[in-house]
């Protein structure tokens, strides 16, 4: 039995544990709980059993700091510490059972001892190996009877054999779960097999991790006395992380049915994040040169956080000024276009047909509308452009000949004209009445021959007796038109000048006939 308690005052705790022999115990020798030195035993009893042989009883003290309480559940061992027949205890302190007080004991039942390594050699030698004869044959005899308490006993002397039967007891139960880790572990085993070499190098990492581990042994050391601190105050962290598996349970089951899609989404965006690296890349350089100056930028925010303090408030003012210059009701002049372009019935600046004028902003939209209809009209048919504005050394308008050899290639560069008299320019200009009697005379003059020529500045030759003049219109009406003049009836005034009859001979006449009031 193991007892803790605190006897002297201090956090020391005393516990007592129930053998069936305490062989290799020593007082002073190492308690340990969880594999961790705790303690020592201190005091060792026998106490006569009324159903079966004595049992010892192994008193312990917990001296070390950070492990808590053993539970009713607490499990207790005789280990091998050494070769040469050195022995300690080591108890597993449970976990579902209440807190053991202090001086509580462990029961047999719960305790097992072991089979000591030089006692197992002894039996080899003589004349040991003739007395485990006589010894076994001897027990044969005795316990034939008493097999169950025989299985008790060897149970509780063969740590293995308690420990099999409860690994056998828990793998039936877990069955199921085995057959699926066995299958999970033949996939595990295949991605392992194709990622071997990652798989090497995480062991070579392992062993470089061991090495620094060895050499900072110390602080391994205090980390592990802190150790039982640290679960006590993660169990309820520890708890509340299983409450939260649990409420997780439904949402990973979702994930798991999402999976495949959201794997088809990544495997689609995959060729869009390839091409979207050159950018992130371009994007990362620019950071640089902004990071620097968004940095320099700050004396120039800090001056104007400043300003901004007695500069006046525009925000309000400019709402007046835009909601202004959106209401009809503010309109300059009323217009009744605005009745029919203006918002329907129920908006705030709704007017009816014939009342109210265009907003401002309309009016500024207007005045770009109305300007570019100016310059360019349209109907059915067309455009047309009102303003043209051409900008050549063209563009002036000269009447003046020219003057000199500048003047010249100006003039053979725009020369416009069509033939080579331009009256105005090189010849006299009919507009002026001395100039236009003159010209009247000459062209009165008839020619003297057929295909005469006429000098530079001379209006045209007139025709030859009894010839068309070929420089006036030579109208020659249809047949049609011709005898439907003809059969017109010469009663009724006629203007002045309108011959009696109309004839080929005389088209002037028929274009005062069809032009005359």
């Amino acid at each position: 039995m193991l007892t803790t308690g605190a006897t002297t005052g201090s956090d020391s705790r005393t516990y007592m544990m129930v053998f069936d022999n305490a062989f290799g115990l020593v007082e002073g020798g190492d308690f340990r709980i969880g594999g961790v030195r705790a303690g020592q035993t201190t005091r060792f009893d026998v106490r006569q059993s009324p159903t079966g042989p004595p049992k010892a009883i192994v008193t312990a003290t917990v001296t070390g700091h950070g492990f808590g309480d053993l539970r009713t559940d607490a499990s207790c061992s005789i280990e091998p510490q050494s070769l040469v027949g050195e022995y300690f205890v080591d108890c597993q302190p449970g976990s579902e059972g209440d807190p053991l007080p202090d001086g509580g004991t462990v029961p047999l039942g719960q305790n097992r001892g072991t089979i000591p390594v030089d006692l197992i050699n002894d039996v080899l030698r003589r004349p040991a190996r003739e007395r485990l004869r006589l010894l076994v044959a001897s027990l044969g005899t005795g316990v034939a009877g008493r097999s169950e308490d025989l299985q008790a006993v060897l149970r509780r002397a063969h740590p293995g054999l308690r420990e099999t039967s409860e690994t056998l007891r828990l793998l039936g139960d877990q069955n199921r779960t085995i057959r699926q880790f066995v299958t999970d572990a033949d996939t595990v085993m295949g991605a392992l097999e194709a990622r071997k070499r990652d798989v090497t190098r995480f062991i070579d990492e392992s062993g470089k991790a061991a090495e620094i581990g060895a050499s900072r042994r110390e602080g391994l050391r205090t980390a592990t006395r802190r150790l039982p601190g640290l679960l006590d105050e993660l169990r309820p962290s520890m708890a509340r992380l299983g409450e939260l598996a649990r409420e997780g349970t439904p949402l990973a089951s979702e994930l798991e049915r999402a999976a495949p899609d959201a794997t088809a989404v990544l495997e689609r965006t995959a060729p869009f994040a390839e091409q979207a690296l050159p950018a992130l890349r371009a994007l990362g350089d620019a950071a640089v040169p902004a990071t620097d100056a968004l940095r320099d930028g700050r004396e120039e925010v800090r001056i104007l956080r400043q300003l901004a303090l007695d500069a006046p408030g525009t925000a309000k003012p400019l709402r007046q000024v835009l909601q202004t210059l959106d209401d009809r009701r503010r309109a300059v002049d009323d217009d009744p276009r605005a009745g029919v372009t203006g918002p329907p019935a129920g908006d705030p600046t709704h007017v009816g047909p014939g009342g109210g004028g265009f907003t401002g902003f309309e009016g500024l939209a207007n005045y770009f509308f109305w300007q570019s209809m100016t310059t360019n009209g349209f109907d059915q048919v067309g455009h047309l452009l009102r303003v043209g504005a051409t900008v050549t050394k063209c563009s002036e308008y000269r009447n003046a000949p020219p003057r000199n050899a500048e003047d010249q290639q100006l003039f053979a560069d725009c020369n416009s004209w069509l033939g080579p008299r331009q009256p105005g320019i090189n010849a006299p200009d009919p507009s002026v009445p001395a100039t236009a009697a003159r010209l009247r005379a000459r062209s009165e003059r008839p020619a003297a021959r057929v295909g005469e020529r006429r000098g530079p500045g001379e209006p045209d030759a007139g025709p030859l007796p009894g010839q068309p003049d070929i420089s006036e219109p030579q109208i020659v009406p249809p047949p049609g038109l011709r005898r439907l003049l003809d059969g017109v009836p010469g009663t009724g005034p006629r203007p002045e000048g309108l011959p009696d009859a109309v004839s080929d001979a005389d088209p002037r006449g028929l274009l005062d006939y069809l032009l005359a009031p």
